[in-house]
């Protein structure tokens, strides 16, 4: 994964709360948890290639 580049997100509360709870039960900090949510819906609309891992 390249540089992080921080920026601001406003979202609705409950959307925020429930965000929240999906990264409890993942084990995920809620940051980690919006990442991972954004990654896949890029993925999933061809918008962004999962990363191929090197065989070691």
């Amino acid at each position: 994964m390249g540089a992080r580049k921080p920026f601001a997100l406003r979202v609705d509360e409950k959307t925020l709360n429930a965000m929240q709870r999906w990264a409890n039960d993942d084990l995920r900090s809620l940051n980690a948890q919006i990442e991972f949510v954004l990654r896949e819906a890029l993925r999933k609309a061809g918008r962004l290639q999962r990363e191929t891992t090197q065989p070691k």
